[in-house]
């Protein structure tokens, strides 16, 4: 312990300085997006003449953004639940077996990553039209789990790289089938990472916009996507209540995420 302690580095105070204002860079927006959402103005001004919780009950009393926060919801978890099954069986691929292309296949379910997305959208809009889904969850369901695979497969690699597998291989060869070894050891002692990958998958999704521009419908936008159509028609208020509930979420899985870490230590 002692030669961690002498070998440790202390920051600079420029080093200090330089952290906390590119910190404050960072924080400052939201935190004002924030305060403006609780503005008794009846436009965008910053700071508010007063409090109020009007941009909020006219957010929650509004069938269109209430049909947009659902389609929002159902297509995040319809991403999600196929991103965690696609991305759990290519991670078992990737770190449990040995095939020839391997790493060509890696790259491939990386590739949307690196590809920008709207050239990603685009193909996916007319594959979507000829199949008559455009316009639909299911269709913006799909392109988000495409461009959402990458990022679930990576977190559920690592965490089968962690894993112990003789003892899989021991509850096989105590007579339990490589599904009930599956389920009863193998799955358990994962779940926080396959949680972890869940909820970024659900965020992701939940945040995407790209995507729903091209995949969506008249009754089918999102919440990203009537947020933009808001900021380029009318700029209200309202946009930075839904911007605000945005953060909240992001925060909240920020988190949850050391929680599952911890978790999955214990």
């Amino acid at each position: 312990m002692a030669i961690s302690n002498e070998f440790r580095v202390v920051p600079s105070l420029p080093v200090r300085i330089f952290v906390g204002l590119a910190i404050a860079f960072l924080i400052i927006p939201l935190v004002i997006v924030a305060i403006v959402s609780f503005s008794s103005a009846q436009y965008m001004s910053f700071p508010p003449p007063s409090l109020s919780l009007q941009w909020y009950e006219r957010l929650f009393s509004s069938p269109q953004w209430m049909q947009s926060l659902w389609v929002s919801v159902q297509v995040a978890l319809l991403s999600a639940a196929m991103t965690l099954i696609l991305g759990t069986l290519a991670a078992f691929a990737i770190v449990r077996s040995s095939f020839s292309g391997k790493t060509v296949v890696l790259a491939l379910i990386i590739a949307p990553m690196i590809v920008p997305t709207i050239i990603t959208a685009i193909g996916i809009y007319f594959m979507m039209v000829q199949l008559g889904l455009n316009g639909t969850v299911t269709a913006i369901a799909i392109g988000h789990s495409v461009v959402v695979l990458p990022l679930v497969v990576i977190i559920i690699s690592t965490t089968l790289q962690d894993f112990d597998i003789r003892m899989e291989h021991a509850a096989i060869s105590l007579g339990a089938s490589p599904f009930t070894a599956f389920r009863r050891i193998t799955c358990p002692i994962i779940a926080p990472g396959l949680l972890t990958a869940a909820l970024f998958a659900f965020l992701t999704s939940f945040d995407e916009l790209i995507i729903p521009l091209f995949l969506g419908g008249p009754y089918t936008q999102t919440l990203s996507v009537r947020i933009w159509n808001s900021v380029m028609l009318e700029l209200e208020p309202t946009i930075a209540a839904v911007s605000t509930l945005l953060i909240g979420l992001a925060v909240l899985a920020m988190l949850v995420a050391p929680l599952l870490k911890k978790w999955s230590a214990k």
